[in-house]
C-alpha cells in the first residue's frame, strides 16, 4: 500500500516474556522425551499419545470437577499407557502393522475424546479450539502468587513438568540410552525395558496434558518431533542430541513469538497465533538442518558425493596419462582423453583444472602430461588396479572379461597397506592376468 511503513513492534515484557517462558518450557520439556521417541522410531507413537489423552482428560475433570490438578495428569498418564497396551495387543493379536495398530487406536481415542467434550460441552470446562491449538497469548491472564511474585499458572506447571521429564532423563539416561540402541543388550543387564516403554508414554502423556493450555495438543507434536530430530541430525552424540534439541525447543518459542507479532502486518493482519508459528519456526530450523547440517545434511552429502566423483575421475585421468607413457606417448590431447574417459565437457574442465592448481599435470598447447606428484599417484593407481586385477581373477576367479570393471571400482579405495596385502595374497606377481608389469611402489 502506498505509503504503508513498518512500525516498530509493540513489546511488553510483562505479556511477552512470560509468553515466550511458556513456550520454551513446553518445547524443551517436549523435547527431552522426543530425543527418545524418535531414536526408539515412536515418533508416531508420540503423535498417538498426544491425541489419544483426551478421553482420560475428559474424564478426570468429570470426577474431579476441575482443569487443573492432579487429577488430570493421573487421567492422561493412564489412557498414554492405555494407548501403548492397545497397540501392542493389536499388533501382536491383531497381526497388522504397527503403524496401522497405532492408526486405529489413536484415532478411536481422539474421537472418544471429542465426542466427550462436545456432548459435555455444559458441564466440561474444555474449549476444543484451546485443546488443539492452545492458547499462549492467554498466558497471563490466569497467575498465581509465589513468593509474592504474580506468575502464569500455565507457566509454573510447564515448569514442574520440565524438572520431571529433567528428572527422569538424568536419572534413568543409562537405562534410556540402553533399552534405546539395543533392547535385547538391556534386557541381558537387567534394565526393564518394558516398564521403561510404559513409563516413557506415561511421560509424554502428562507433557501433552500440560502442553494443551500453550502450544495446543496438535502443535505439541511438533515440539516432540522436530527438535530432536534437527538436533539428531547436528550429532551423533545423544547427550549433544539432548541438549541441542533443547536449544532448538528455545529457538522455536523466540522465534515463534517474534513471528507471530512482525509477519502478519506485512500481509494486513494484527497478529498470528505464536502456538502456530512455533511449528512455523520449528519447520524451518529443521529444513535447515536437513540442508546444511555438517555431516547429514543434504548439501554436504551432495559435495561429498562430488568430492569423491572428482577425485576417482582425477584418478582415472592420471591412470590415463601414465598409461600412454608406457606406451610411448607422454602427452595426450586433451580432447583425446575426455572421449576416451566419456566424460562431460564441464565435468572434465574441472578436474583438469584441479589437478593443475595441485600441480600433478601440465598442460601445453592442449596436451597434457604427468608432473611430479602426480606420476607417483598414477603408478600406484596403476599397480592398485593390476593387483586388484590378478587378485580377482587367482582367488576369487572371475572370468578375464569382469577383471577390468572390478579392479577399476576397487582401485579407488585402495592404500599402501592394502596393496601390499594383495601382493602378498597373490605371491608377488609381477605381471596381471592380461601380461602387463604390475608397476612397483611409488614412494
Amino acid at each position: 500500500m502506498k505509503g504503508a511503513e513498518l512500525q516498530p513492534i509493540a513489546w511488553s515484557w510483562e505479556i511477552d516474556g512470560w509468553i515466550i517462558l511458556a513456550g520454551a518450557l513446553c518445547a524443551v520439556a517436549a523435547a527431552l522425551l522426543g530425543n527418545f521417541l524418535v531414536l526408539r522410531r515412536m515418533s508416531l507413537m508420540g503423535d498417538a499419545i498426544s491425541h489419544a489423552v483426551l478421553p482420560g482428560l475428559a474424564a478426570a475433570f468429570l470426577i474431579s470437577g476441575q482443569r487443573q490438578g492432579i487429577v488430570m495428569f493421573i487421567g492422561a498418564a493412564a489412557v498414554g499407557v492405555v494407548t501403548v497396551v492397545l497397540t501392542e495387543l493389536a499388533r501382536q493379536y491383531g497381526r497388522v502393522d504397527e503403524g496401522a495398530a497405532i492408526g486405529v487406536v489413536f484415532t478411536f481415542l481422539f474421537a472418544l475424546g471429542l465426542v466427550m467434550i462436545v456432548q459435555a460441552a455444559d458441564h466440561v470446562d474444555l474449549d476444543p479450539g484451546c485443546v488443539l491449538y492452545g492458547a499462549l497469548e492467554t498466558t497471563v491472564l490466569d497467575q498465581v502468587a509465589i513468593a509474592g511474585l504474580l506468575v502464569p499458572r500455565t507457566v509454573v506447571t510447564l515448569s514442574i513438568v520440565l524438572l520431571a521429564n529433567s528428572a527422569l532423563v538424568l536419572g534413568l539416561y543409562r537405562q534410556l540410552k540402553v533399552s534405546t540402541f539395543d533392547p535385547q543388550l538391556a534386557a541381558s543387564q537387567g534394565i526393564p525395558v518394558t516398564f521403561l516403554h510404559y513409563l516413557l508414554a506415561a511421560y509424554v502423556a502428562i507433557t501433552s496434558v500440560a502442553a494443551f493450555e500453550s502450544v495446543g495438543n496438535i502443535l505439541v507434536v511438533a515440539m516432540f518431533v522436530v527438535p530432536p530430530s534437527a538436533a539428531w541430525l547436528l550429532t551423533d552424540r545423544l547427550s549433544v542430541m539432548i541438549g541441542l534439541s533443547a536449544m532448538i525447543g528455545i529457538a522455536c518459542a523466540i522465534m515463534g513469538h517474534i513471528a507471530a507479532i512482525a509477519v502478519p502486518p506485512w500481509f494486513g493482519y494484527p497478529a498470528a497465533n505464536t502456538a502456530g508459528m512455533m511449528a512455523v519456526a520449528a519447520g524451518a530450523i529443521l529444513l535447515l538442518a536437513v540442508l546444511l547440517a555438517p555431516r547429514k545434511g543434504l548439501l554436504s552429502r551432495s559435495l561429498r558425493s562430488l568430492r569423491v566423483a572428482l577425485q576417482i575421475l582425477g584418478e582415472d585421468v592420471l591412470a590415463a596419462l601414465y598409461r600412454a607413457e608406457l606406451n610411448g606417448q607422454p602427452a595426450i590431447a586433451t580432447t583425446q582423453l575426455r572421449s576416451q574417459l566419456l566424460v562431460p565437457r564441464f565435468r572434465a574442465g574441472l578436474v583438469l583444472w584441479w589437478l593443475r592448481v595441485q600441480h600433478l599435470v601440465t598442460q601445453q598447447a592442449g596436451q597434457l602430461s604427468l608432473h611430479g606428484e602426480g606420476r607417483r599417484q598414477a603408478q600406484n593407481v596403476v599397480r592398485s588396479h593390476r593387483l586388484w586385477e590378478q587378485y580377482l581373477a587367482s582367488e576369487a576367479g572371475l572370468p578375464d572379461q569382469l577383471l577390468h570393471g572390478g579392479a577399476e571400482r576397487l582401485e579407488h579405495f585402495t592404500n599402501r597397506t592394502l596393496r601390499e596385502r594383495l601382493l602378498e595374497e597373490t605371491n608377488e606377481p609381477d605381471v596381471d592376468p592380461h601380461g602387463a608389469p604390475i608397476p612397483p611402489e611409488a614412494q
